[in-house]
Parts: structure tokens; C-alpha cells; sequence
């Protein structure tokens, strides 16, 4: 049987959390189009037949750290990479340009001294392509080289396979159980909670709110009668945050509330009733991630 750990790496938004995601078969990280999505390293549980693998997707690594919360998320990045692992996935988006962002996270896998495999994502976009300027990639030392779509989840398989082919063997009895129906995660449920209504705010705020926002759980309580009773913050570090948060007459944080419960609903399988509330917070960046 193989068995090991598998490290994500690559720039903000090269797609990474939705191969996690397709991979696993749900959702175990959030996805926005938006930068910083992910903010601290998610590992997560992929078992078949030949196996297990642990999937450890790090934040994507950013070039600029003008605030606090853009250090921390480049720091708990280097601290999931500094973890032992037996191979690492350097994903690389062939829709964006090469850059100096591109240049330092090669830069951090070149001195990562596991079997290596390249990743090229979001081959199903032909209509915008830097391709060429990743082709001295094919030079490096990689153990592989494969062209995804994570979005689509195309030639996912024959990435697969070879990572379980680089894998070690390890002794059968030594294999996780893992009786639980969701996958094996390294976050609880209040953290798991908090980041699907985060994603929400990225997905339905402009650009820069999401990145003066984040989200706390205070409270899970299972109802007598089967439902869940959540309590929950949305912070942000500005009083006109707060307003376009909550919208005219309540309507976004409404919506923002209502379609969390709906996806909260679905991963649990069970009726949700969210109280959500938005508060003002100048220092939740030094405090909360």
C-alpha cells in the first residue's frame, strides 16, 4: 500500500484549492477568483485502493506583504512547506504572465529537496496563453510534467497515478481508518463554517472588501430537533466596510447569510439557522490569522 504527503504549492489563484476540491470530491477548501482566498494550509485525506495520500494545499504565495494579514499568510505558507513531505506539486497557471511572484515560488521549490512534478492548470483556456514562457520549466528538475484542468478536471487521473507511483510502500497496518464520512481534515467545524461564509464575501463583495474582512465562528449548537443553531461574526477593520457590508436595508448581509446556510446546509445535511452579524474590528489582521 502507498501512503505519504503531498504539498500544493504555486502563486494566489493558480487553482489549487479546486484540484483539492475535485480531487477530495467536495469541498474542503473555499474558491474565489480573488487573491487570498486561502489563508492558512489545509491538508486533507484523499483513500482508494492503492492507498492514501495527504494533500497539504498552502496559500498561494504573494511577492508584496504590505499589511499584516499578507504576512501571515506568506509565513504560515513557509511553515507548511518546511514540513516533512514525500513529494511536492508546483502548480503553475499558463494564463498569467511569468513574474517576479512566479520567479520567488520557484525559487522556494528549487530548494525543496522531494520529487517534484509540474502542474500547468487551466489548459481547458486556449484563448489567453503564456505557455511559451514556462517552457524553460521543462528544464528543471521534475519528475513529471502534466497539463490539468483542475476547473474541469481534466488528465486529473494520470496525475494521480503518478503521484502514487513516487509514493512509498508502507505497512498495511499502518493505513488510516477513516470511518468518518467527510474527508480526514486538519480544521474543526467552526473553522471549516467560518470559511464558507468567508468565501461568500469574496464572492459577492467588490475588490477590495474581502481582504479587510474575516470570519468567526462563536457558536454550533445541535437543536433538539436535529438543526443547527449557528452564531457567527463577519469582522472588518472600517465603519464603511460594515455599511456596504450590511447593504441597504440588510439586503447583503442577507444574501451573504442566506446562501452560506444554504451551502452549510448541504455539507452538513442538516437544517441551518445562521445569525450573522457584522463588526468593526481595526486590529482582526493582527489577531485572527
Amino acid at each position: 500500500m502507498k501512503s505519504g504527503k503531498v504539498l500544493l504549492i504555486g502563486r494566489p489563484n493558480v487553482g489549487k484549492s479546486t484540484f483539492l476540491n475535485n480531487i477530495i470530491g467536495q469541498k474542503v477548501a473555499i474558491t474565489s477568483p480573488k487573491p487570498q482566498t486561502t489563508r492558512f494550509a489545509i491538508r486533507a485525506l484523499y483513500q482508494d485502493e492503492r492507498g492514501e495520500i495527504i494533500f497539504i494545499d498552502t496559500p498561494g504565495l504573494m511577492r508584496k506583504t504590505e499589511d499584516h494579514l499578507s504576512e501571515n499568510i506568506n509565513k504560515k505558507t513557509l511553515q507548511a512547506i518546511n514540513e516533512e513531505v514525500d513529494l511536492v506539486l508546483y502548480m503553475v497557471d499558463h494564463t498569467r504572465k511569468r513574474d517576479f511572484e512566479e520567479a520567488r515560488v520557484l525559487g522556494i521549490v528549487r530548494q525543496i529537496e522531494k520529487p517534484k512534478i509540474l502542474v500547468i492548470n487551466k489548459i481547458d483556456i486556449q484563448d489567453k496563453s503564456y505557455l511559451a514562457q514556462y517552457k524553460f520549466l521543462e528544464e528543471e528538475d521534475f519528475v513529471g510534467i502534466f497539463e490539468i484542468s483542475a476547473l474541469k478536471k481534466l488528465h486529473i487521473k494520470p496525475l494521480l497515478d503518478k503521484i502514487f507511483e513516487l509514493l512509498p510502500e508502507v505497512d498495511e497496518s499502518k493505513k488510516i481508518e477513516n470511518i468518518n464520512p467527510y474527508p480526514l481534515l486538519n480544521i474543526d467545524s467552526k473553522t471549516f463554517i467560518a470559511e464558507l461564509i468567508r468565501e461568500k464575501v469574496f464572492l459577492m463583495m467588490g475588490e477590495e472588501i474581502p481582504y479587510t474582512t474575516t470570519t468567526i465562528v462563536d457558536e454550533i449548537i445541535e437543536r433538539e430537533n436535529g438543526a443547527m443553531y449557528i452564531k457567527a461574526r463577519i469582522l472588518t477593520n472600517n465603519e464603511r466596510y460594515k455599511g456596504m457590508l450590511i447593504g441597504s436595508q440588510g439586503r447583503k448581509i442577507k444574501e451573504i447569510g442566506s446562501y452560506a446556510r444554504k451551502e452549510i446546509s448541504l455539507a452538513t445535511g442538516k437544517k441551518v439557522y445562521l445569525d450573522l452579524t457584522i463588526e468593526v474590528d481595526p486590529h482582526w489582521m493582527e489577531i485572527y490569522i
